[in-house]
């Protein structure tokens, strides 16, 4: 059970040698990198190129690690009970189970995603490290120990908004997904974008590349951008001639695709403003 990628995604070698040690460890890999990078996609095409169904766990804010187990509806019950339902004397009826308790009671192997763990509290990740080290938990309404029948691959990602424990980093697998180089890139964008014409995406690659590049930017474009502002590049039937810029300060076109805030765009009127003055 290899992972190499899939035709829609470009994986790097040292991303799949990252995805295939974990499997063989059989530890959570936890992936980083900017926001845009792929790291959520990278479950799902995992979970296709080894033909296993996936469950995606999306962490927010107020999500607590329980809810990835189990959560008793005892509000439901009372009511139930009020109301003389016979449900009530069987205290299962009102278990909802989560997304791990799904993982490990699937028929075989297949993918969890726990995304963006970085968004819950602080103790989001230790209140998870025994169930996830040792594939099992215990449901205290009903006295049962829910146990992994197979061993699910992991993937949890992160944006890194906030330090994760040492003791759950100490039983993960760790990897950064670094940002496409040019060439990287370049494939990225023919899976998207097939038979894109080379000067275009020459020019369209070079200009995004020297707004990453310049200091002070609050929110660098990331892949997913500039395979938006590529798609809209087409659409518009833009050629690179029409993507020329009054030098490396000017807004490109169609730049609400890269620049997502007001300071950036500001930024770049000012540097327009100052390379004019100085011509």
């Amino acid at each position: 059970m290899k992972f190499t990628g899939t035709d829609a995604y470009v994986a790097t070698d040292d991303l799949t040698v990252a995805v295939n040690a974990a499997v063989t460890l059989e530890r959570p890999l936890l992936v980083k990198g900017e926001p845009g990078t792929g790291k959520t996609e990278l479950a799902r095409q995992v979970a296709e190129s080894l033909n296993l169904p996936i469950l995606e766990w999306h962490i927010k804010s107020t999500t607590k690690a329980q809810q990835g187990l189990y959560e008793y509806d005892a509000v439901s019950r009372l009511r139930d009970s009020q109301l003389g339902d016979p449900r009530v004397n069987d205290v299962a009826n009102y278990i909802r189970k989560g997304k791990l308790w799904q993982a490990f009671e699937a028929e075989g192997k297949c993918v969890l995603l726990i995304d963006e763990i970085d968004k819950a509290d602080i103790e989001f990740p230790n209140d998870l490290l025994q169930e996830l080290d040792r594939m099992e938990f215990h449901v205290y309404e009903t006295g049962e120990t829910v146990r992994a029948r197979t061993r699910p691959i992991v993937i949890i990602t992160s944006n890194n908004e906030k330090e994760l424990p040492d003791a759950f980093l100490r039983r993960c697998f760790f990897h950064y997904i670094r940002f496409p180089d040019m060439d990287t890139m370049r494939r990225i964008v023919e899976v998207h974008h097939p038979g894109l014409k080379d000067h275009l995406l020459t020019t369209a690659l070079t200009q995004f590349y020297e707004i990453r590049e310049i200091d002070g930017l609050k929110k660098k474009p990331s892949t997913s951008e500039v395979l938006d502002w590529l798609k809209l590049l087409l659409a518009e039937d833009l050629t690179a001639e029409d993507l020329k810029r009054e030098g490396k300060s000017a807004l490109p076109k169609l730049y609400g695709a890269l620049l997502k805030n007001e300071q950036d765009v500001h930024m770049f009127e000012r540097l327009a403003f100052m390379a004019r003055g100085q011509r």
